[in-house]
């Protein structure tokens, strides 16, 4: 029986997703409107581009990890649960046996999920009390993907 492979959550927010190009997307109007809590603001989770690298990143780690995307939507905006699932759908695939098929997990609390590594870019919604490792994206030592693929690698 082969071993099992090492489970490797992932957040999508900055970390998968390029959140600025949701903003840049809005109209002024609504961007005036949620100046304060731009994540509230309606369909912005639809609007946004993935991170450079982050989606074959995501294929290189899904061979080797147990790989899931762990994200957090606001609580306030409905439309955000709506369109991280067709987000995923649309850069990783709906087809049942597509990289990411039915690997979405949207929680407020992180730090409840059991695993080896979590990539995120905040300690924000128990990320910073997760159990396994935290490999900080953005940080100083994992900038962008190609760091974070390289370090992980080692570890599968």
């Amino acid at each position: 029986m082969p071993a099992s492979k090492k489970i490797l959550y992932i957040d999508l927010d900055n970390t998968l997703v390029n959140f600025q190009s949701g903003i840049d997307r809005l109209t002024d109007g609504v961007r005036e409107k949620y100046k304060n809590d731009l994540d509230e603001a309606p369909h912005i989770f639809s609007r946004m581009d993935p991170l450079d690298g982050a989606i074959d990143a995501y294929h290189q780690l899904a061979q080797q990890f147990d790989t899931y995307i762990l994200s957090t939507a606001p609580w306030k905006n409905a439309t955000a649960w709506h369109d991280k699932v067709l987000w995923v759908q649309e850069h990783l695939g709906m087809e049942e046996g597509s990289v990411a098929y039915k690997r979405l997990i949207l929680s407020h609390h992180k730090h409840l999920n059991r695993g080896d590594y979590l990539v995120d870019d905040r300690g924000a919604n128990g990320a910073d009390r997760f159990e396994g490792d935290w490999i900080k994206f953005g940080s100083t030592e994992f900038p962008d993907w190609k760091t974070v693929t390289a370090h992980l690698s080692k570890l599968a």
